[in-house]
């Protein structure tokens, strides 16, 4: 390239264009974006998740305080409900994330300088995506195969909680009731070794009823079960309203507690992946796609969010977080509805799988057009320069 210099042309080294430029891998504008999608994914994925699980939290407290499920599994329990909550609402949380972030660079007029140096929505979507993409191969596997393992050793912990309820909620001092109130157990006084002192149980079984009032009580390990072992009591056995019952006194005496050994009920979420591929279930089907869209959620909600922030750059950081929960409401509950009309085999397979991503993908395509005029956005998808 040359320029003319007192008549004469003169070779020039001109800077070349943008596109014809080498570009950096990754530029300061990409690290800036990422790193703040980074921090603000992380705060609104934390508070979502506090919420969510605090819920679910709560009413498993019911039932540790009804002796359903033992004191010590409670912290495995919210460890599994935080994993699967972290994988269920990640995608709505990248999707907040993107909106607040980009909202805010439209306000500080970031995203005016962004404009005037020549970069679009490629640029953008090239930042976000640095992000995004790696982020949802990830939660391809954290969907199939992590959250599915939670949830499984999430229903064998309360299954064994379920089997294993008489053993446990003995307090002193109250009544405590197990299998609906047919035994009932009253402890006064439980001492540092774990013996229980003046002990009154009710136990009624196939409409016998069984009184044992003992000076103690303690549970017993041996090799071929556990035993609660009575010491100076007596024992009334008989059938209420009637005369038939009979007294018996002991200085020791032992009952066998038998824990259900029933395996626990795996529900469909909790099934491994292997399981689901192949299966002419619909409902195996239902949830193999159901997990499938997570991933596809991350992708397609952040490809909406784009655009969508952009629509009311003087809403402030938060003017399209409403709309963002309401396309998210509405996103969600199509999923669901999608999965029950596959599951009654009311749509095909097929349309299951792909209809709400392809809804969504038209959504975003039509914010995109709304934004650059349909003209930009066929020069795009067919690859012509304007």
């Amino acid at each position: 390239m040359y320029k003319f210099v007192g008549g004469v042309f003169l070779e020039a080294d001109w800077p070349k264009s943008y596109k014809m430029g080498r570009r950096k891998l990754i530029t300061v504008l990409d690290k800036m974006i990422v790193q703040d999608l980074f921090k603000t994914l992380l705060s609104v994925l934390i508070v979502i998740v506090v919420i969510i699980v605090s819920r679910k939290f709560i009413r498993i407290l019911d039932d540790a305080v009804t002796g359903q499920v033992a004191n010590e599994v409670l912290l495995n329990i919210l460890a599994y409900k935080t994993i699967v909550a972290l994988i269920e609402f990640l995608p709505v949380a990248l999707f907040m994330s993107v909106l607040m972030v980009l909202g805010r660079m439209y306000r500080d007029q970031e995203m005016a300088a962004i404009a005037s140096a020549g970069g679009g929505a490629g640029t953008l979507y090239r930042a976000v995506f640095l992000l995004v993409f790696p982020l949802s191969l990830c939660t391809v596997g954290l969907s199939l195969y992590v959250s599915p393992w939670a949830e499984s050793e999430f229903d064998n912990v309360m299954q064994k909680g379920a089997d294993s309820a008489d053993l446990r909620g003995i307090a002193e001092g109250k009544f405590s009731e197990y299998s609906q109130g047919d035994l009932v157990f009253y402890v006064e006084k439980i001492g540092d070794d774990k013996k229980m002192h003046h002990v009154f149980v009710q136990n009624r079984q196939h409409g016998n009823l069984s009184i044992i009032n003992a000076e103690a009580a303690q549970f017993d390990d041996r090799p071929e079960g556990r035993y609660l072992v009575f010491e100076q009591g007596e024992q009334i056995k008989g059938l209420p309203g009637t005369l038939n019952y009979v007294i018996e006194q002991f200085d020791e005496y032992a009952v066998r507690i038998d824990t259900k050994a029933s395996e626990a009920i795996l529900h469909r979420q909790s099934l491994p992946a292997e399981v689901l591929w192949g299966s002419n279930l619909q409902s195996y089907v239902a949830e193999l796609q159901r997990r499938f869209a997570i991933p596809l959620g991350v992708l397609l909600l952040s490809f909406i969010a784009v655009p969508l922030a952009q629509l009311s750059p003087r809403g402030g950081v938060y003017g399209n977080v409403f709309m963002g929960f309401l396309i998210y409401f509405t996103y969600g509950n199509l999923l669901r509805v999608s999965e029950g009309l596959v599951i009654n085999q009311a749509i095909p397979n097929w349309l299951g799988g792909v209809g709400v991503d392809l809804l969504l993908l038209i959504v975003g395509g039509v914010l995109l057009a709304r934004l650059y005029g349909w003209q930009w956005l066929l020069l795009k998808v067919t690859g012509r320069e304007s």
